[in-house]
């Protein structure tokens, strides 16, 4: 069952307004169907966006639907977890961390 708290990206619908407009930060999950690890990050996710529901958004991006975006952040690795804020990457992590690594990133953001 899908989040209704993460917003699913595509190539057509990255716009940076709608980071930019986002009052808080913006994590964006960089992710494939087949990779262990992005499967393994994505519970993780689903807490984070209950969570903090109204402060932070949750967005992922599949990388083998939608490239065009990975090949415009430069994503070479999967799991990547993007931190926007203000429309502007601020940080990033590659590979499935702990929940409380990405809650450590997003108090910096905030």
């Amino acid at each position: 069952m899908a989040s209704t708290n993460i917003v699913h990206l595509t190539d057509a619908s990255f716009d940076g307004d709608k980071l930019k407009d986002h009052e808080g930060p913006v994590v964006v999950d960089f992710w494939a169907e087949w990779c262990g690890p992005c499967k393994a990050i994505a519970p993780v996710l689903e807490d984070l966006a209950q969570e903090y529901a109204g402060k932070i958004m949750v967005a992922k991006v599949n990388v083998d639907e939608h490239p065009k975006i990975a090949a415009q952040f430069q994503v070479r690795s999967i799991p990547t977890l993007l931190f926007f804020k203000g429309g502007k990457v601020v940080d990033q992590v590659i590979g499935a961390i702990p929940k409380t690594k990405i809650k450590e990133k997003l108090d910096k953001v905030a």
